[in-house]
């Protein structure tokens, strides 16, 4: 397996092969784009629709068919940003999209194989750029691009996930050479990696770690967390959000899930690899229905490593007791990072108090009731150590 028949890269991992900041879009979405960098001057009027609603209403047929994957994805980003914005933006969730954000992201998702609101590449993986764009991606030298309400506690939210995405990158090349070492029946190499991904393991976990650091729980439930709610599940929409000037959906009301962490593709992949499955049950269902909202290349990425990997197998089945070890401890990392998410879900959402219909403290903004599924899905990954 190469990372880059992926598009991915060991310095990057699953963000952005591009730098987001220097992709330039069309005269026809500058209108667009600037609306969407307004909402931090925007939603605090309380009227933030009214603003949204001026937007012109776009056909981009030929710019999805002539665009790049760079361009598509910037222009998911704003438009993604914005449609969660108006859906969220004032007191009463509306039962409707208006067609000048409907039609835009229903084009655009379809073009980049994704769903039509705010997912987690657009929220994470295309949101940032570098001071010192000849720098590392890191917390000392990245700044989001587009912002909800912003502030340091939206921002930091975010960039904690950009720099675990970059530094898990490594991960994701050792990975790739645990695979062909395994099928070529070569213990040390595999041995070699498994101890590289570990000591990647304790970088990516001492930066969730941080997290905080500058974000505060109250300020993440009530200013961070209201916008990324999707229409799926969530009480506040019933049976989900008509996509005005849409002719495929026939007027129905459309339901997708919610932006969350759980999009992202590192722990799909690293459970891939150490082949670590998990029980079929509602929550597993819903894991599995996540993986649509992921970008193509990341999904064929994880596919393609569960189908290759033969990790554990070579483990057992070798007798060496130093590779065993790295093995598990591999898991036991993994399963750590599960923890602090279950701990920061525990602080950040589930011990909060609200009562707005959208913003439940028991149900996850992918529309799940996340601290048993986080605790489920650690737990079984514990249960594969050998």
């Amino acid at each position: 397996m190469n990372l880059s028949d992926y598009g991915l890269s060991a310095q990057r991992g699953f963000l952005a092969g591009f730098d987001p900041a220097g992709v330039a879009l069309p005269a026809h979405l500058q209108p667009a784009r600037e609306m969407a960098l307004r909402l931090p001057e925007l939603i605090p009027t309380g009227r933030v629709r009214s603003f949204l609603e001026t937007l012109p209403r776009l056909d981009l047929t030929d710019f999805c068919a002539s665009a790049s994957d760079a361009e598509l994805r910037i222009a998911m980003l704003h438009y993604s940003f914005m449609v969660q914005a108006y859906v969220w933006g004032e007191p009463e969730a509306p039962i409707a999209l208006p067609a000048c954000l409907a039609v835009p992201i229903w084009q655009i998702g379809r073009a980049i194989g994704q769903p039509p609101l705010l997912p987690y590449s657009s929220y994470t993986l295309e949101n940032w750029s570098r001071f010192d764009g000849q720098g590392p991606i890191d917390l000392s030298n990245i700044h989001t691009l587009q912002h909800f309400e912003g502030g340091m506690d939206e921002a930091w939210f975010i960039l904690v996930h950009v720099a675990i995405e970059a530094r898990a990158g490594e991960m994701l090349l050792e990975a790739t050479k645990i695979v062909d070492a395994a099928k070529a029946g070569s213990p040390a190499e595999v041995e070699r990696a498994l101890g590289v991904m570990s000591s990647v393991w304790d970088d990516v976990n001492a930066i969730f770690d941080r997290m905080p650091e500058r974000c505060d729980p109250y300020v993440y439930f009530h200013r961070v967390r209201p916008w990324i709610h999707g229409w799926k599940d969530n009480p506040a929409l019933g049976e989900g959000l008509i996509y005005e000037g849409v002719n495929e959906t026939g007027g129905r009301p459309q339901a997708f899930r919610g932006q969350t962490g759980s999009q992202s593709s590192i722990v799909p992949a690293m459970d891939a690899l150490l082949g670590i499955s998990h029980a079929g049950d509602p929550l597993r269902a819903f894991l599995d229905e996540l993986h649509v909202y992921r970008p193509p290349h990341h999904r064929r990425f994880i596919d393609d490593l569960r189908a290759q990997s033969v990790l554990r197998s070579f483990v057992q089945s070798h007798g060496n007791s130093a590779m065993r070890e790295l093995y598990n401890d591999n898991i036991r990392k993994l399963a750590r990072f599960r923890t602090r998410h279950l701990e920061y879900a525990a602080t950040y959402i589930n011990r909060q108090a609200s009562t707005a219909a959208g913003n439940d403290p028991d149900v996850g903004t992918g529309g799940t009731p996340f601290m048993r599924y986080l605790k489920k899905h650690r737990d079984e990954a514990e249960a594969h150590l050998l």
